[in-house]
């Protein structure tokens, strides 16, 4: 029997949001081939929602899929990531500049916490979980059209980097990283939108230097 287009979009959701995990998580490396008779089988669907499961993965920059080819896990080269960093450089504040008059305390007491388990954790995956949390949770309650998708699409993209980033990161760049961090909670409690915009380019731009010194991660 054939399954409605409804199921199939349950469906479709349902797989999209188990490989959407596994690829944050690092399960998938850049470059991997996915194979949708496999994904079927693994997630217990048809090819169908598999199929919908990519192009919705695809829109969120965690895959690329290419016409009568198949589809692989996004993959960057240094060039690419450097230019994505740069964009994030200078949209990523102008989205915490719109978002900061809709943090309340109690999302702001929140980020401190996120802030404080990330300098605590030495796990590299809760890490970056934490992470992810804070700086998209700063941004949530924007309410832009654009920006915040844009925004979660780009972190989508460089996830694998910022992943392969942490690792390299040595005692002094890491109490850098934290420090950035608590520095950006304490401008977001001011109400300093000045102060929270300078202090996230530099912790973006910091990343992206970083990044650019270590071609090897890319080839």
């Amino acid at each position: 029997m054939t399954q409605s287009p409804v199921r199939d979009g349950v469906a479709g959701a349902r797989v999209a949001d188990e490989l959407r995990d596994a690829i944050l998580h690092g399960v998938y490396p850049p470059g991997t081939r996915l194979r949708q008779e496999e994904l079927a089988r693994q997630y217990g669907a048809s090819r169908v929602p598999v199929r919908e499961a990519l192009r919705l993965l695809q829109s969120e920059g965690l895959v690329t899929t290419v016409a009568n080819a198949g589809a692989w896990i996004a993959r960057l080269s240094l060039d690419e990531c450097v230019e994505l960093y740069q964009v994030r450089e200078r949209i990523e504040p102008l989205l915490l500049r719109y978002s900061l008059p809709t943090l309340d305390d109690r999302r702001i007491d929140h980020l401190a916490a996120l802030a404080e388990q990330m300098r605590e954790t030495s796990d590299v995956e809760r890490f970056l979980e934490l992470d992810r949390e804070f700086h998209l949770g700063s941004y949530a309650d924007a309410g832009t059209t654009f920006l915040g998708p844009a925004v979660e699409r780009l972190w989508n993209t460089t996830q694998h980097y910022r992943r392969a980033f942490t690792r390299l990161l040595d005692a002094d760049s890491r109490r850098i990283v934290h420090d950035e961090h608590h520095m950006l909670v304490a401008a977001i409690r001011d109400r300093d939108s000045d102060e929270a915009e300078r202090v996230l380019l530099g912790h973006i731009r910091r990343t992206r230097r970083q990044l650019a010194r270590h071609a090897e991660l890319f080839g």
